[in-house]
């Protein structure tokens, strides 16, 4: 699917490309609506109604992803609730090994992502994610969500990056297209970043749903 030898470095995106997006999708369109519910005395259709308006007025911004502005918007600890879900984190079954065998090919690997740092910070803990990254990077460090130009910049100054060499992955056609834009050579989608619901269409980049099809070709270049 890809020239790896033309690549040199593979950027990796976290909740539905390496960790399964269930635990996010259940902690803010079922777990925030019905505390909110329970907390203000009001249906959970109301509470829900309420907050997907809140998610809509920032969807794409850093503030969208951001814990401090959900903690303040919507008066929840929201740390402390991630927490009572820990134990619905989870790695995506082809994570490791696509993250190893990247190892033995000498790629690097380097995490990028929107989510806010504490949260970062969470997954790490309840999972063996950190075992397979060379370094990573949240957007709140540089005051850009990955939908927006400067971040990409950011990015590759930090890290050095020949974007030409990278390829990126996320669930999310719009970053996809956002890193393209960007400079970033290679894109891929994945189809199935939430292991509960159907899997999802991209209409502008190639999208996989198990990270065993990439190995093949993956390892055979570093032996040709």
């Amino acid at each position: 699917m890809f020239p790896w030898r033309e690549i040199d470095t593979v950027l990796l995106d976290m909740d539905g490309t390496l960790l399964d997006l269930h635990f996010d999708n259940h902690f803010w369109v079922k777990l925030i609506p019905a505390v909110l519910s329970k907390e203000r005395s009001i249906t959970k259709q109301a509470a829900t109604a309420w907050v997907e308006k809140c998610y809509r007025n920032v969807e794409g911004t850093l503030d969208w992803y951001c814990m401090d502005y959900w903690e303040q918007q919507l008066g929840l600890d929201i740390l402390t609730l991630h927490k009572t879900l820990a134990d619905r984190i989870q790695l995506r079954q082809d994570s490791l090994p696509f993250l190893y065998a990247l190892q033995h090919a000498k790629k690097q690997r380097i995490l990028v992502t929107n989510a806010h740092p504490k949260g970062l910070m969470l997954k790490l803990e309840h999972t063996d994610l950190g075992l397979g990254l060379d370094a990573m990077i949240s957007s709140h460090e540089t005051g850009y969500p990955k939908e927006e130009p400067l971040f990409w910049q950011h990015l590759f100054k930090q890290f050095n990056l020949n974007p030409s060499r990278c390829l990126f992955i996320d669930d999310n056609e719009a970053i996809l297209a956002a890193a393209k834009l960007a400079g970033v050579g290679y894109q891929l989608g994945v189809a199935n970043p939430d292991s509960q619901k159907p899997n999802k269409q991209f209409s502008d980049f190639p999208a996989i749903e198990d990270y065993h099809h990439l190995l093949d070709d993956l390892l055979s270049s570093t032996a040709s």
